[in-house]
């Protein structure tokens, strides 16, 4: 797939470039990155080179894990990363992806997170024709929640012993996002944005 740029009111979403490593490298010495997401620990300039210049341009590549650099349009400061895995790439699932991010420490705070995982979302309804966004976090990651849900994601529920960390089996929560959920959405023809109709259980 094409890398794509995105823009907000505060922020710019690109992919990320060698030049970022560094960046990245000094964001995730922060504990709290790897204790809640998948990065390594401890982590590497040599983990953030590989990341920026080997891992994230293979992943736009094949269109299976498109990766966002967030930072501020006025400093171009990184204010962190918001990714889209193409589950539908990897799996049976049709039309499905996965949102996940992590911001800087000293970023926190400023709403700036959920103000690109919003454009990630929609650019993902509009234009990417995926109808089903799926969140998935470790139990009590609120951090990670406040974010989705001021997304508009539904929690839809704890999944038992899911992720594996540490030698240890973890619960993991679940939520989604349907472009349903965004009212004011639509795809750039005009049309709806799911090109699959949607019957919620009971109706």
């Amino acid at each position: 797939m094409r890398p794509v740029t995105l823009t907000t009111e505060r922020l710019l979403l690109r992919p990320f470039r060698p030049s970022d490593a560094p960046a990245v490298h000094a964001a995730c010495q922060d504990p709290d990155i790897p204790r809640w997401t998948s990065v390594p620990s401890p982590y590497t300039l040599r983990d953030a080179e590989h990341f920026t210049g080997a891992f994230s341009p293979q992943g736009w590549h094949t269109d299976t894990d498109l990766s966002f650099a967030v930072l501020t349009r006025e400093a171009q400061a990184l204010v962190g990363a918001v990714g889209l895995v193409r589950l539908d790439r990897l799996r049976t699932p049709e039309r499905q992806a996965e949102l996940g991010y992590w911001t800087a420490r000293e970023q926190r705070g400023r709403g700036y997170t959920s103000e690109a995982a919003a454009a990630v979302a929609r650019w993902a309804f509009r234009d990417l024709g995926v109808e089903r966004l799926e969140w998935r976090a470790e139990a009590g990651n609120h951090g990670s929640w406040a974010v989705a849900r001021r997304t508009g994601f539904h929690r839809e529920g704890t999944l038992r012993g899911e992720l594996v960390r540490g030698g240890t089996r973890r619960d993991v929560w679940v939520g989604s996002l349907l472009p349903s959920d965004l009212p004011d959405l639509g795809a750039p023809s005009g049309e709806p944005a799911a090109r699959t109709p949607y019957l919620p259980y009971g109706e």
